[in-house]
This record gives C-alpha cells, sequence and structure tokens, in this order.
C-alpha cells in the first residue's frame, strides 16, 4: 500500500534525490527543472528565496548615465562537497546560474572565481563542472586553493585546462592567473595530500606559506603583457587579492608588489579578485580592485588593513543561507574601467562605480549601511 501521506523529512530527502539524479544529464533545457527542485527544497527548509537579478537592472537604468561597452557576470566561491554530505552548497550555485542565465541582455562571458570544490577531490570538482555547463554565455574559470592543493591543480586542468592564461574581448586585455601558489611546507613536515589540503583551507594557521603568483607565472605575465599597448584597457583576474589586505587570514598574496609594478605603465587596470567573500574596493596608484561575493557564506572584515575606499556591508542573517551571499556583474565602460554591480541576495544591489575609485572616492560613493558591519 503506498503512503499517501509523506513526512516533510521524506519529501525533503526525495527531492534531495531528484537534485542529483537531475545533475548527472544536467544541460540547459534540464536545467530549469533542477533548479525549480532546489528551489523547493529550500523552501521546504524555511529559506527565503533571493530576489531576483533582473531588480538590480531595473535599479541601474533609473539614473545610471555610465553606458556600458559590454558586460560579463561572476559566480565565485562555492566550496561544493561531495554530494552525500552537503546540498546547501549546490543550491547557492543553482541559484547563481539561474541569476546569471535570466539577465538580459547576456553577459558576453561568465567569470568562475576560484574555489569551486571545498577539498579539491574528484567528485566535488565534477560537480561544479556538471553544473556550470548549464550557463548560457561562455564560462571563463580561475583557480582557488580549496581547488588545488589535494592533488596540486591536477584534476581541475584535467577538466578546465592551464590555470593561468590570456584572451582579448572587445578591445580590453584579460589576464587569468593562478595566485594562490604557496612554497613547500608539505613535504619536510611528510604530510599526505589531504593533510596538505586541509591545513590550506584553514587560512588562519601558520603552519602553511603565503599564496603567490611566483616568478615563473610573473615572467610569463611579463611576456604577455609586452604586447599589449600601454592604452589598451587591462583586467586581470586573481583568486587572492592581488595586495596585502590580512596576513593572519590569508587574504594576501606575497608579490602583490611585483605584479602591480607590472601593471603600472597601463592607463586603465582593473583587478578582480575572489577569495575573501565580502565587498572589498582598493585603488592602488592605477589599479582599481574589486573582491567577489560567494555564494557559499561571507567571511567578517579583518580587524585591519581594509582598504579605505571598502563601503562595508552590514552583518549577515546568521539564520539565512544566503544572507551576505551572491553573484554579480561587471560593466566595462567605454572608458576601460568597470562599474562593479554586487548582487546581494536578501538584500539590495549596490554599485561601486568606476567614477567612485577614479576621484579617489570623491563621487559616486555607494550607499552607507545603516546597521553594524561584521
Amino acid at each position: 500500500m503506498s503512503n499517501k501521506f509523506k513526512s516533510v523529512e521524506t519529501k525533503y530527502y526525495e527531492e534531495r534525490q531528484e537534485l542529483f539524479d537531475g545533475l548527472k544529464r544536467l544541460d540547459r533545457r534540464a536545467f530549469m527543472r533542477v533548479a525549480g527542485v532546489s528551489a523547493g527544497i529550500a523552501a521546504g527548509m524555511g529559506l527565503v528565496t533571493p530576489a531576483s537579478f533582473q531588480l538590480i537592472q531595473v535599479a541601474e537604468a533609473q539614473g545610471n548615465t555610465d553606458k556600458p561597452k559590454f558586460s560579463f557576470a561572476y559566480i565565485s566561491d562555492t566550496h561544493l562537497y561531495k554530494k552525500e554530505l552537503n546540498d546547501r552548497f549546490v543550491r547557492a550555485i543553482l541559484k547563481a546560474v539561474d541569476d546569471v542565465n535570466a539577465l538580459d541582455p547576456q553577459p558576453d562571458f561568465v567569470l568562475f572565481g576560484g574555489d569551486l570544490a571545498q577539498l579539491g577531490q574528484a567528485e566535488e570538482l565534477k560537480l561544479g563542472a556538471e553544473i556550470l555547463k548549464a550557463v548560457k554565455a561562455p564560462v571563463k574559470m580561475m583557480v582557488g586553493e580549496h581547488d588545488w592543493f589535494l592533488d596540486m591543480g591536477e584534476k581541475w586542468r584535467e577538466l578546465f585546462g592551464p590555470p593561468n592564461y590570456s584572451f582579448d574581448h572587445k578591445g580590453v586585455h584579460f589576464v587569468v592567473l593562478n595566485s594562490i601558489l604557496e612554497k613547500d611546507f608539505w613535504t619536510e613536515k611528510g604530510l599526505s595530500p589531504m593533510e596538505r589540503m586541509k591545513i590550506v583551507a584553514g587560512l588562519d594557521n601558520a603552519l602553511q606559506s603565503r599564496f603567490e603568483v611566483g616568478a615563473e607565472q610573473r615572467a610569463w605575465m611579463q611576456q604577455d603583457l609586452a604586447k599589449v599597448d600601454k592604452k589598451t584597457p587591462v583586467i586581470v583576474f586573481s583568486h587572492s587579492p592581488l595586495y596585502k589586505y590580512y596576513k593572519p587570514w590569508n587574504f594576501w598574496t606575497d608579490d602583490a608588489d611585483e605584479i602591480q609594478a607590472l601593471l603600472k605603465p597601463f592607463e586603465k587596470v582593473t583587478v578582480i579578485h575572489g577569495h575573501t567573500h565580502q565587498l572589498l574596493t582598493n585603488r592602488i596608484g592605477n589599479i582599481h580592485f574589486h573582491g567577489m561575493l560567494s555564494t557559499a557564506w561571507p567571511w567578517p572584515y579583518a580587524p585591519e588593513g581594509l582598504p579605505r575606499f571598502t563601503m562595508q556591508m552590514n552583518r549577515p542573517d546568521p539564520f539565512s543561507q544566503f544572507d551576505g551571499c551572491g553573484d554579480g556583474r561587471m560593466d566595462v565602460l567605454e572608458s576601460g574601467l568597470v562599474n562593479k554591480v554586487y548582487n546581494l541576495w536578501q538584500r539590495n544591489p549596490i554599485t561601486v562605480r568606476a567614477s567612485y575609485l577614479a576621484s579617489n572616492g570623491q563621487q559616486a560613493v555607494p550607499p552607507k549601511p545603516k546597521l553594524p558591519s561584521y
């Protein structure tokens, strides 16, 4: 005899299984059905459905005088676990894919900002690759430390190709870096690959070295930029910030000064980074820096070293999975600089305009939070 009346828990696990079964054969057509199951699970757990990305476009259309030359969107720091352990972060990345697929017009491409996986395991990376197949626009991949240190990037390269590369798009030169390399702290200690991975994933420990781009990659970048006219706008993607924010949490890139020196001759330079899971805005000389939101969780701001142009976000609601998280969009202006749109789930969108940084914070100041920061 069939049971017509199922408990909430039974329905949840049935929908959860359907979600992961759907991911095995995910394509763009199947995406909406799987995303619908994800929304059902979230609703069943009492989670509020995040606001639509389309609301941003309505808000931006009112009073926006910066006309973008083109736009690209981003999804970052998804931290996927093996599916039998946790489906919370799967629901979040599905929400982000839904967001960017709903953009009209579509972005020219979507940047994935690193930390697709939590512990760099093949199952985690493959799960992320399956989900990202549903993104309509072309996806540019960047690696994070959570993707790398289990097998030193072997599975990442197999799935996504080289971790550093460059390309040109509509008059802008883009550089993608692997900025999470570390000096060998594991061989002498005889650590296993998973022990190494977990130490790096911990961030706030004294066992690992600091992140760096490294001499070999800096030499590659120097050769790459030598072919680019100094008036050409340059946009660099790095997982860790290419400046020194807060060393105890490894919000830090040791050779950031050397990278900045390579970028100094160019007139218009923007660096987009992940890793810090927070609104973060910096300017050093000619370089504008913007941090990306995470879909997994927000980090608090560090107790010191916060860049002065940062408009801090209010403390997230600890009872909401989505609060303080999100995705976003970069509008590349005719000038070659970037307006950065933070699509904060469950909050009003925040735009950090190029003119805010170009004027050293005198113009186009983003709205300040009314509640305490975190």
